[in-house]
This record gives structure tokens, C-alpha cells and sequence, in this order.
């Protein structure tokens, strides 16, 4: 800075040059009052010098003896963080660390896409069509067929189809009733010759969604299944308990085959154990986001035996907290089997999932080989382990896990963890608590900057975050959403770039004109404090509230404490210099590469989601706060350097020029949020629904009906994007609510009406299917409890959707054409007649 005060750094570097001048130097009492020059007092006054008069020695600025160089600095820490990500990135395509060539007793790959390639031939696989229930069963029974052929004597292979009816409650999005007829699963059974009295499963779903080859959600994982069971079919090594491969084919109607067979089949009271396979995405990684509940024994097998570890506590956590909107037959299994189990899914470019360009052909053949070794290597150990047939007993505790760049994987349980993260608190509150319990003409007013400089830090956080709000609401409001959807480094530049100013501004102020008088190294070991206690604040709270993830937070305590002790020295005697820069830097190397790997999978998850996540959610105002809390992590132990650098003024000046033209750029609509590239597409989804509506009164009599295409945007723009082009949709035809009708009165698939209020209606001529809907009903009959009971007929295409209103909505899917069932809680009123 400027102002000619001079840091205790400059005067012990000027006392020791005048030492080496020989006798003549200074004597040491007056060197040793010197570098002990009284403090000024007030709020920053541990480490304020006297203000000397100009033109003496005294003149020397602060900044000269330690202040780093901004340039430098800014340019260091922007390529260090350059490097970590690039580092990560690495990692994330390094998918196959170590090749296999399909050799006997292996998984091979090739293998696995020739049936992924013929299973996604078929096309869309609907529950209830002839591509579903027809084609893909009859050629999963071929290649089982084949396989059993070519099986080892040792192993014997059993196949059953499996047709369950059934319904059952889940409270998941809305809340609903899914009731289910005659609908397939596809089972095998691998068991030594003897057979045996337990097994472990592996569960994949060949359905797939409308209109979507589903190659990655879900036949890829049925490919993975198929080959692994060529592989241990035809193994010389014997198994100590069967393996289960359930093909299920209803997974997309909410999870109702694996209900179906858990509740029903009779070999469901052998499994002891599951695995099963899902994808949230096209590829990459396959990552093992939910384990248990409890049972820290399967995390050890998978740590045990997968050749490709992926895994993160962190990702079980955030799942299972719901605020992603979205379930797996794992719930199912656990809620309704009471099984423990391992959860694996592909997470990468979630942009075409579930959409038309889910093909085979998007999925790299080291995704399948790297799922195959590691599916193949868990259910092997799994089938032979001693574990499996007593796993009741090992159902102690949750366990932290967690992949260090995909090379290998931590795993210790939970109470282990809490009793490390309570040694990492202890550790800060002894190395704190030495200097906020230390006399006060020791420390000076240390304990009062402490807390200054944690009001400050907390302002500065607090206030980056209303700036990148405001902006995200402001482009919101003028219907610029989604504008990093297609070009994510839009975002950065835009609400990243604004949090790191916003705090850069407001430290720089604080130390222009609160701390004035104090020395740059003590303010860089305040802010450096205020930061440890802060993550130690949050290592605390996750701690006690039991989340395995605070882990993260004990990595962001360690070792920047440790990183401050090794450098203490050297930075007390020679200030920031570039020695003192390294050094820091090498120290934090750990957290911050860990840092970067999970904001990695953070926002591989939530951006395309945030492309499907409704019209009443502003996805710049969730990303922007995403944004701005991981660049309040990402800075918290730099701050320290705005302090210790002689200026911020082209860093503040650069990332405001930055944050300031992409925000012109965005407010112009430069960035289109969709892609229609064909290597790397990023639809827009909307869902167009013909349909023919036929209200009912309670006597049965239809009394309303109308015909027309029913129109959702399944993201906040709604069809801003598409009207200029399709000006018939325009809000002369929004959908009208009709009040006195389930769900407004329209067929939703899923109770996700209260996320998507913005759709159209537009008129259009009848449908008119091969077999058209008819309803009839039979009965009507008054409860105790003040409902009607109705049961109804209804007739009509194999797919079908019933809706009911609150509590829940009941999904009905039958191959069958007729189906008589009773809604028992469908609350009436007089006024609805």
C-alpha cells in the first residue's frame, strides 16, 4: 500500500542487515525494542506499527518488504487452480486404468455392445408394447439361451418370466399409488450345481421412456448384465452363493417391476444383497452414489474388489436429501425387501437423457468395459464371500467412502470419522485458543481483529451472494434463463467472476481504511485464522448432525492448519515472498484438488437437470447460488493474500470488465441455451400430448369432452423460444385449470403439476387409436370414514393412467386390456358433482 508505514517483517529484515554491517550495528536492546515497537491502539491493533515520519528509513512502505506482487499473485493462483482442474480432468477420462482384452474369465466389452446394439435396434420400449414385452424379452431369452449352452458343469443356470400384479404407496414427488398388471420381468439364477440357500442381485430395467432408444438408461447396464453372466456362467471357479440377474421391464412407470418381484417372487428370500445399475446420464464414469442403509461390509467389498473405484458418500447424501428430483429401484428393494445394497450410475451428460439421442453409439466402449470389470468383480467377490450368508450381523453404522481421482477409495466408519473430525477441532481450538487466551500486551488486540476480521469475511460472503442473486432474478425477470445451458463457461464469467469481485471489493476496503495502520503479515494471519475457524465451524455442525460427509470438511481443516505450521517460520522471518507463495500453495494442494473433483460432479449433475426442472424454478438463481458458495470455499484461504499484496486494483478492475460484458452479452441474448449439434446435443424438452379428455360426474355420466394437444416446457423459458416460430402458441391458449378435477384435469404421467404451471392446450380433432378408451362404472358405495368408494371398468390401449386427487395420484400400467380396480380414497364433495 501507500501510506509509509513500515511491517514488523520490513523492520526484522532491516535489523538483520544492519547486523550483518558488523559492530557497529544496532545493539540488541534497541533492535529487540524495535521489532517490539508499541501498537497503536483500536480494532487491527495486533499488528499495527507506529507511523513514522517521512524521509527516514521509517518512509520504507509496507509494502515493499513483503507485499507480493498482484500480477503475480492473481497469475499464480489463477494457474495453479488451472492445473488442479486440468489434473481432474485427467482423471475423469482416464476411464479404463487397466485394459482388458475380453481373454477367457474377463469381461469383454465388444461383447457387451453387440447386445447393446441389438437391444437399442428395437427402438423405444414402452411398458406395455410389442417392443417391450415382445421383442426385447424374446431376444433377452435367446441370448440367456446361448449362454446357458456354453456354462461351466459347474454352475447351473434356472429362467423364469415373471408377470406380477400389484400396487403399492411412494412418497416421492407429489406422492402417488402405482398399481401394475401382468407386466414382465425376466429372472436368472446362477448357483453351483448343489444350489444354494442365498444370493446376491443384480438388477437393470430394459423399459425405457417414449421416443428414446435408451441406450445408457438402462440397456447399456442389462448389456453389462448379460455378459457378466456369460463370464461367471463359464468360470472354473465354483460360487458359494447364487447370483440373481433380474431384467425388469417396467422401471420407468416408477420403479413397479422390481416392486413386482421383491414382493412376490419366491426366489426374493434368498437375496441377502443387491446391486443395482442406473444412469442419470450417457457414459463416463459409473459412480456408487447410494450404499446400505448401513451395512459398511458392502462399501469394504466394493473397495475390496472394484478394478475402477468411483464413489462418493458426498453424492449418497445430497441424493438421498431429495433435492434431486429423481428415484431408483434401489429405494425399492430397500423400503420394501429391507436388502442392503450398492447404487451405480453413469452421471455424465445428463443433456440427452431420456431423450432421442440416448443412442448406443454415444456410449464409449471403456464405460461399458469399466462398468463390466467392476460389476463382474463385486458380484464374484460377493458370491463367494462368507459375509453374504450372515450379513444381518455386519449391519452396524453408516461408513465414509469416498475415490481419491478414481485410483482408489477411502472407506472407514462413520464413528471412526466423527472421533478424526473431533482430533482435527481439538487441534484448531488448541492452536487458536494459544492466541486468544495469550495476555493482551502479548497479542495486542488480537482477539478483537479475530473477530472484526470474521464480521468482515462473513459481510463479504453475504454480499457476493445478494449481488450474484440480484443479477440472476434481474436476467430471470427479462427472459435470458438459461443462457449457460449450452456454453456453461457462461456462467463462471458471469456469476463467479462476480462473488470473487464482490469479495475482493469488500476486503480490499477493509483494508484500505479499517486496517490501515496494521502490518500486511498480521492481517494474513487473521484472515488465515478466521478462514480455519470457519471451516472448523462447519466440520462442528456436519459432525454433529452425523453426515458422513463431513469428511470434506476435516480435509479443509487439516491440512491448511498443517500448511500454517510448516510455513510459520519461514513467513514470519522473510514475509510473503515467493518461497513463502510455493509452499502455501503445495500445503493446500490436497483440499483444493478434492475441492474441484466434487464441484466437478456438482455440476455434471444439476445443470441438465436444471434443464428439466420445471417452470416454477429459476435455474439462474439456483446456479448462481451454487456458483457463489463454491467460489466462497475456493477463496476462503486466499483471502489472506489481498492482504498481503501491495494492490487488487487490476484484479477487481479485470473480473469486473469480465463479470460486466458477459453480463451485456447474456441481457442481448447472444448465448442461445440449446444445441441441435450432433456430437454434442443440448435439446430443449417439450412434451406434446394428444389427447382426448371425457369428464365424469359421480353417477357416471360423462358430462364434458374435448380433444387437443397438451403442450409442457419442461424448463423455466416455457415456450418463449418457440412461439415466434409457432405462433399459435401464445397465452390465448395457456391451459385452463378445471378447479373441480383431479391434477387441473389433465393426464399427468407423474404428480408433477406443481413444478409445471406454465402449459398450453390447443385445440385439435379427436384421437382415435386402434382400441379406443372406454369407462363404465360399477359400483358406487358410501364409507364409514366419509369417502366414496368407486369402482370402475376401464377398457382401452395397453398403457394406461388413472389419476387420483390428493394424497396421491394411482398410475396404472397393464399389457392387459381390461382392468376392474377400486379407488378407495378419492375425496368428493358436493360442490364437485
Amino acid at each position: 500500500m501507500e501510506w509509509g508505514y513500515e511491517s514488523a517483517a520490513v523492520r526484522r529484515h532491516r535489523v538483520g542487515g544492519d547486523r550483518r554491517e558488523g559492530p557497529a550495528a544496532v545493539p540488541p536492546p534497541e533492535r529487540e525494542a524495535r521489532a517490539q515497537d508499541p501498537l497503536v491502539d483500536g480494532c487491527g491493533g495486533g499488528g499495527r506499527t507506529r507511523k513514522r515520519s517521512p524521509g527516514g528509513s521509517g518512509s520504507t512502505s509496507r509494502s515493499a518488504g513483503t507485499g507480493l506482487s498482484e500480477a503475480r499473485a492473481a497469475l499464480g493462483l489463477a494457474l495453479y487452480l488451472l492445473a488442479l482442474r486440468t489434473l481432474v480432468q485427467l482423471s475423469l477420462q482416464q476411464l479404463v486404468l487397466r485394459g482388458t482384452a475380453g481373454h477367457r474369465g474377463e469381461f469383454d466389452a465388444l461383447q457387451a455392445r453387440d447386445y447393446l446394439e441389438h437391444i437399442t435396434s428395437i427402438g423405444p420400449r414402452t411398458t406395455g408394447s410389442l417392443e417391450n414385452e415382445i421383442l426385447t424379452v424374446h431376444y433377452l431369452l435367446e441370448q440367456i439361451k446361448l449362454i446357458e449352452v456354453q456354462s461351466n458343469s459347474l454352475h447351473r443356470i434356472s429362467v423364469d418370466v415373471q408377470r406380477p400384479t400389484g400396487s403399492f404407496s411412494i412418497d416421492f414427488l407429489g406422492g402417488f399409488t402405482s398399481y401394475y398388471d401382468n407386466i414382465t420381468n425376466v429372472v436368472v439364477k446362477l448357483e453351483p450345481r448343489d444350489g444354494a440357500r442365498h444370493a446376491v442381485l443384480a438388477n437393470c430395467h430394459f423399459d425405457s421412456v417414449a421416443n428414446s432408444p435408451g441406450a445408457s438408461d438402462d440397456a447399456v447396464s442389462c448389456s453389462v448384465m448379460l455378459e457378466v453372466l456369460r463370464v461367471l456362467s463359464t468360470s472354473s471357479e465354483a460360487l458359494h452363493h447364487a447370483v440373481i440377474f433380474l431384467f425388469n421391464g417396467a422401471e420407468e412407470n416408477v420403479l413397479q417391476a422390481s416392486h413386482g418381484f421383491i414382493t412376490q417372487h419366491p426366489w426374493a428370500s434368498l437375496i441377502r444383497a443387491f446391486i443395482n445399475l442406473e444412469a442419470a446420464g450417457v457414459g463416463g464414469k459409473e459412480l456408487v452414489f447410494q450404499t446400505g442403509p448401513e451395512n459398511p461390509w458392502l462399501v469394504q467389498a466394493y473397495v475390496s474388489a472394484a478394478k475402477h473405484p468411483f464413489a462418493s458418500v458426498v453424492a449418497q447424501e445430497v441424493f438421498q436429501s431429495g433435492i434431486i428430483p429423481s428415484d431408483t429401484d434401489f429405494r425399492i428393494y430397500r423400503d420394501f425387501g429391507n436388502i442392503p445394497g450398492i447404487d451405480l450410475a453413469f452421471i455424465e451428460n445428463g443433456y440427452i437423457y431420456h431423450t432421442k439421442y440416448d443412442t448406443a453409439d454415444r456410449i464409449l466402449t471403456d464405460s461399458i468395459q469399466r462398468a463390466g470389470d467392476n460389476i463382474l468383480a463385486v458380484l464374484k467377490h460377493l458370491a463367494t464371500s462368507d459375509t453374504l450368508a450372515a450379513a444381518s450381523k455386519y449391519r452396524h453404522g453408516n461408513v465414509v467412502f469416498f475415490d481419491v481421482l478414481g485410483l482408489f477409495v477411502i472407506a472407514y466408519p462413520s464413528r471412526i470419522g466423527s472421533i478424526i473430525n473431533y482430533m482435527v477441532v481439538m487441534a484448531v481450538v488448541l492452536y487458536l485458543g494459544k492466541k486468544l487466551l495469550q495476555p493482551k500486551h502479548k497479542t495486542g488486540n488480537y482477539k478483537k481483529d479475530f473477530l472484526c476480521g470474521l464480521g468482515i469475511t462473513v459481510i463479504s460472503w453475504f454480499t457476493s451472494l445478494v449481488t450474484v442473486l440480484i443479477i440472476a432474478v434481474f436476467i430471470s425477470l427479462i427472459g435470458q434463463s438459461l443462457s449457460w445451458y449450452n456454453h456453461f463457461y457462461v456462467s463462471v464469467c458471469l456469476y463467479g467472476t462476480a462473488t470473487v469481485a464482490k469479495i475482493i471489493f469488500i476486503h480490499t476496503l477493509a483494508k484500505r481504511f479499517y486496517y490501515m495502520n496494521a502490518s500486511d503479515q498480521y492481517l494474513g494471519e487473521v484472515f488465515f485464522d478466521v478462514s480455519l475457524f470457519v471451516h472448523c465451524c462447519f466440520l462442528v455442525a456436519l459432525t454433529y448432525q452425523g453426515l458422513c460427509s463431513a469428511f470434506i470438511s476435516a480435509v479443509w481443516v487439516a491440512f491448511p492448519l498443517l500448511t500454517k505450521l510448516c510455513v510459520h517460520k519461514d513467513f514470519k522471518q522473510h514475509g510473503a515472498q515467493g518461497k513463502f507463495f510455493t509452499f502455501y500453495l503445495l500445503g493446500m494442494f490436497i483440499p483444493y484438488l478434492y475441492a474441484l473433483y466434487l464441484i466437478w460432479a456438482v455440476f455434471e449433475m444439476f445443470t441438465p437437470i436444471l434443464g428439466r426442472s420445471g417452470s416454477e424454478i429459476p435455474p439462474d438463481v439456483v446456479l448462481a447460488s451454487i456458483l457463489a458458495g463454491c467460489a466462497m470455499i475456493l477463496s476462503s484461504y486466499f483471502i489472506n493474500f489481498i492482504y498481503l499484496a501491495k494492490s487488487t486494483k487490476k484484479t477487481l478492475l479485470t473480473l469486473t470488465l469480465v463479470c460486466a460484458i458477459t453480463f451485456l452479452l447474456v441481457c442481448s441474448g447472444t448465448f442461445f441455451p440449446y444445441s441441435s449439434n450432433p456430437a454434442n446435443p443440448k435439446p430443449k424438452r417439450v412434451f406434446l400430448q394428444h389427447m382426448t379428455r371425457t369428464f365424469h360426474d359421480l353417477e357416471g355420466n360423462a358430462v364434458k369432452r374435448d380433444s387437443g394437444v397438451w403442450i409442457n416446457g419442461f424448463d423455466y423459458t416455457g415456450m418463449s423460444h418457440i412461439t415466434p416460430h409457432v405462433p399459435e402458441i401464445n397465452d390465448s391458449i395457456r391451459a385452463h385449470c378445471e378447479e373441480n378435477a383431479p391434477l387441473c384435469g389433465f393426464p399427468w404421467y407423474l404428480p408433477v403439476h406443481f413444478l409445471i404451471r406454465k402449459n398450453w392446450y390447443l385445440p385439435a380433432p379427436e384421437v382415435s387409436p386402434r382400441n379406443p378408451a372406454h369407462f363404465r362404472l360399477i359400483s358406487k358405495e358410501q364409507t364409514p370414514w366419509d369417502s366414496i368408494k368407486l369402482t370402475f371398468e376401464a377398457t382401452g390401449n395397453l398403457h394406461n393412467h388413472v389419476s387420483q386427487t390428493k394424497p396421491y395420484v394411482l398410475l396404472c400400467s397393464s399389457p392387459q386390456r381390461v382392468n376392474t380396480f377400486s379407488v378407495v380414497s378419492w375425496q368428493w364433495h358436493p360442490s364437485h358433482k
